[in-house]
């Protein structure tokens, strides 16, 4: 196992942090989705501005009938029409006729009482909104990823921990079956350590089954099967924080967080939209032409045509719909000005929040890591008297149990401090695949 161990080490990928969230932002579905999103979006700014290009259409159609009407004015159309034509016998009953119809025809807005322009304006804006949707995914993933990633390091990290639990409590074992066999002890402290080693023995267990899911959970999100193995050679280190400020952060989210700008896009697309329903009020001129061939046989036998009119549309009254679009138009403002007060009030308190977790456990980082200096000097000390004689096995497991709380302690301090830090980028919407705090 010794030889091997190596080997089936080196068999797994080594994943940093870095590297993960580059994976994720390649594989990960929900970008994928908010990347499909955002390309919708893009077409849709060019099939607004349609409205200002004409709209040309070529149409075929074929008819038989003797119906007089239909033959009399085939006829005309064809330029076949001759004074045998005038017949009251053939006028009235006319043998079956062919009409194969060829027509092009072209339409073109001259005013729209600003329609398409404000069409256009609502694509550029939802454009700007999806792409905002995608950063706002964007960092949802990376910071999802940091979690999982130093959530899996953080249950190695107390997996290791209960390991060596596990290993001082069976050479405590054995020093107390030494003890008891020199005389100097009875069999209750060579029991009580049996107890204790099976209860660090399960906690090990614990914390192996709690490393299993942390990484299925991280190739989870790595879009990679869940039993994928990985070496994470990212450690546990507490992160480097920037000397900003709280007011720094919170006015980098006002300016950088997507649901900031998503809030004033949203107010920019209502203000469009009631424009367009203040624009149904207006008249609308457009041009109309059209080009028509009629042929007896496809090939032969037709004449042709053309027709170029201009025409005005004015909505003079709609039953009030008009009035009622635009009042709905104006509330809708109202709405969006109150969500974007709101999202400025959220954002503010999400920054508080990430601002007070990071010193709280920079703070727990502190006190817990002379915690593990004092308990590792404690536990020396009490084993020292328990060989000696001078103390019994309850101080012994005592101090063992807490040497392994504070060394867990002092690793979810460290966890949380390097999450805090993430998270309060992601409140600060400066969350990226190349941010700092990701070394």
């Amino acid at each position: 196992m010794l030889i091997f161990l190596p080997f089936a080490a080196l068999a797994q990928d080594s994943l940093a942090l870095k590297d993960a969230v580059r994976m994720a932002l390649a594989r990960n579905h929900a970008i994928a989705a908010a990347q499909a999103r955002s390309g919708a979006a893009d077409q849709r700014i060019s099939e607004a501005r349609a409205g200002y290009l004409p709209k040309l259409n070529y149409s075929e159609s074929w008819t038989r009938s003797d119906n007089p009407v239909f033959v009399f004015s085939s006829l005309l159309t064809q330029h076949q029409f001759g004074a045998q034509n005038f017949a009251i016998g053939p006028l009235n009953r006319p043998d079956f006729m062919n009409n194969f119809q060829s027509t092009v025809t072209a339409d073109q807005t001259i005013y729209d009482a600003g329609h398409t322009r404000h069409a256009v304006r609502s694509a550029e804006v939802n454009k700007d909104l999806a792409g905002e949707g995608q950063r706002q995914t964007e960092m949802d993933v990376i910071g999802g990823i940091v979690e999982a990633y130093y959530g899996a390091v953080l249950s190695q990290q107390q997996l290791d921990a209960a390991v060596q639990a596990v290993r001082s409590a069976e050479a405590d074992l054995r020093r107390a079956q030494d003890i008891r066999t020199a005389g100097m002890s009875t069999d209750s402290d060579v029991l009580s350590l049996r107890v204790h080693l099976a209860s660090v023995e399960e906690e090990r267990i614990r914390r192996s089954a709690d490393l299993d899911v942390a990484r299925a959970g991280l190739n989870d999100l790595l879009a990679l099967p869940l039993d994928s193995p990985h070496l994470l050679s990212t450690s546990l280190s507490r992160a480097a924080v920037s000397a900003a400020s709280l007011e720094d952060y919170e006015a980098r989210a006002l300016k950088l967080r997507p649901e900031a700008r998503e809030a004033k896009l949203a107010a920019a697309l209502a203000s469009e939209q009631a424009a367009s329903a203040r624009g149904a009020l207006k008249p609308e001129v457009s041009i109309h032409a059209a080009f028509e061939a009629d042929r007896q046989n496809f090939y032969d036998r037709g004449g042709a045509n053309w027709l170029l009119s201009a025409g005005v549309r004015w909505n003079v009254f709609n039953g009030f719909g008009d009035k009622a679009r635009i009042s709905e138009s104006e509330f809708a403002i109202r709405e969006r000005s109150a969500d974007q007060e709101r999202a400025i009030s959220g954002i503010r308190l999400q920054v508080r929040e990430a601002w007070a977790r990071l010193r709280s456990a920079e703070q727990r980082i502190e006190v817990a890591s002379a915690s593990v200096a004092e308990a590792e000097e404690s536990l020396r000390i009490t084993r020292n008297r328990y060989e000696a004689g001078m103390s019994d096995v309850t101080a012994l497991l005592r101090t063992e149990t807490a040497l392994l709380d504070t060394r867990t302690r002092y690793f979810t301090a460290v966890h949380d401090q390097r999450i805090a830090a993430t998270l309060l980028e992601l409140a600060a919407g400066s969350l990226t695949a190349d941010s700092e705090v990701l070394n």
